[in-house]
């Protein structure tokens, strides 16, 4: 099992607690067993098989849709007022927080901004939360906005994206700890795949088909 970079520091910390302690306490080292198994199992980076054609957004995370809503893109992308369909995507602590990149095109801007940690299941996550902002443009010319957010445990948000960079649809691109929150602005036309309540896969599922 692949497991993210970002992990091995935590994994070995949970490691040398639990042996310590089964060094000194025994059987009661066994007490430690389930949280040293569920860091190793947080920082998993399983393969993903992403669907190929046009015009499709897979999923930038793991974990559940929230409700849809129509919402301008962070005001730091320079994107414009426009309202667009937001989709929203929880994660909680026992998902793959690995996340992924929803189409092919070039990053034409990025916009890291201080917050609150609200938990990231709130519709107001999106506007006061932590944030890193990501804008894309498509190889269509038209432009998404993929957002990582803090929730309420998240603390650390990583994103190894540059501006100009050309990115491939299902590329791993950061990841964020410790449970939170991604948003994808789609642009006008877009026809949505996905309902509240569905579990979806990064780099996998499909959210949404983009009108030409």
């Amino acid at each position: 099992m692949r497991i993210h970079p970002d992990g091995w520091p935590y994994i070995a910390i949970a490691l040398v607690i639990n042996a310590a302690l089964f060094a000194f306490a025994g059987w009661f080292g066994l007490m430690l067993v389930p949280v040293t198994l569920w860091c190793i199992a947080f920082f998993r980076d399983p393969q993903r098989t992403t669907p190929q054609g046009a015009g499709l957004i897979v999923s930038p995370a793991d974990g559940v849709m929230l409700p849809v809503v129509n919402a301008a893109a962070p005001a730091e992308l320079g994107m414009g007022a426009e309202l667009r369909q937001r989709l929203s995507i929880f994660m909680n602590v026992f998902d793959v927080h690995v996340n992924r990149v929803p189409a092919d095109g070039t990053v034409k801007a990025l916009a890291y901004r201080h917050g609150r940690f609200f938990n990231a299941s709130f519709d107001k996550a999106s506007e006061h939360n932590e944030r890193m902002a990501v804008r894309l443009s498509l190889v269509n010319g038209q432009e998404i906005a993929v957002v990582q957010i803090a929730g309420l445990v998240a603390r650390r948000i990583r994103c190894d994206l540059k501006e100009n960079e050309v990115v491939r649809k299902g590329a791993r691109f950061g990841i964020i700890r410790f449970g939170s929150r991604l948003d994808v602005y789609l642009p006008a036309g877009a026809k949505i795949a996905v309902v509240k309540g569905e579990r979806v896969k990064a780099g996998e599922t499909v959210l949404a088909t983009l009108r030409d």
